[in-house]
């Protein structure tokens, strides 16, 4: 299975003011944008962070998924949430030929936590033999940052001001991340049950 993020976050979706506000700066620099960059790459960083931790993600954007085998040919949950529209699915064979799958055969079920690709029939198309199933979606909250839940935006500011105040530090373990951020993000955390089932 391979999930690629076809679009980025766009700069102007970015709570750079807010993060300034956050850290202190926004009166101190004024008009003054030298750090903007800078505090763009910790908010990068820290929506990434919390998008992996919780599989949920907060910027709307594209993505493509590819798998080679269905969990559930009833139903495939779908790799992160929210997902708000599923825009192809194919079938391609072993040479690389794509096929689009008629869309009177699926639908998406639409739910925050488990999104799932649906047969529309007794199941799911056959995968091609040494084939794969290719699946294109948009995923996220909204487009702007004031979509994003008000935890979720607090958290990222507080990760990304923790990035941006141990920027030197290089004794901090891989994965660190404050208390007061995990308990924020914790009731988004992708539950997994069973031989890693997504519930």
């Amino acid at each position: 299975m391979m999930l690629i993020e076809e679009t980025t976050v766009p700069d102007a979706a970015l709570p750079v003011d807010d993060l300034k506000a956050h850290l202190r700066l926004g009166t101190g620099f004024g008009e003054d944008t030298t750090q903007d960059e800078v505090l763009s790459g910790f908010l990068r960083a820290a929506v990434s962070a919390i998008e992996a931790r919780t599989g949920k993600i907060l910027i709307t954007r594209s993505f493509s998924w590819t798998l080679s085998f269905w969990r559930d040919r009833d139903g495939q949950g779908l790799p992160v949430a929210p997902v708000t529209a599923l825009t192809r699915f194919a079938l391609v064979n072993a040479e690389g030929e794509a096929r689009d799958v008629d869309a009177a055969a699926w639908w998406l079920e639409r739910d925050s936590l488990n999104p799932r690709l649906r047969a529309r029939g007794a199941a799911l198309p056959v995968i091609p033999h040494n084939g794969t199933a290719q699946i294109e979606f948009d995923a996220g909250f909204g487009a702007s940052w004031t979509d994003v839940p008000a935890d979720l935006q607090q958290a990222v500011k507080m990760l990304a001001a923790h990035y941006y105040e141990y920027r030197h530090d290089t004794s901090l373990s891989d994965g660190c991340m404050p208390f007061g951020v995990t308990s924020l993000i914790q009731r988004y955390k992708v539950m997994r049950l069973g031989a890693g089932s997504r519930r």
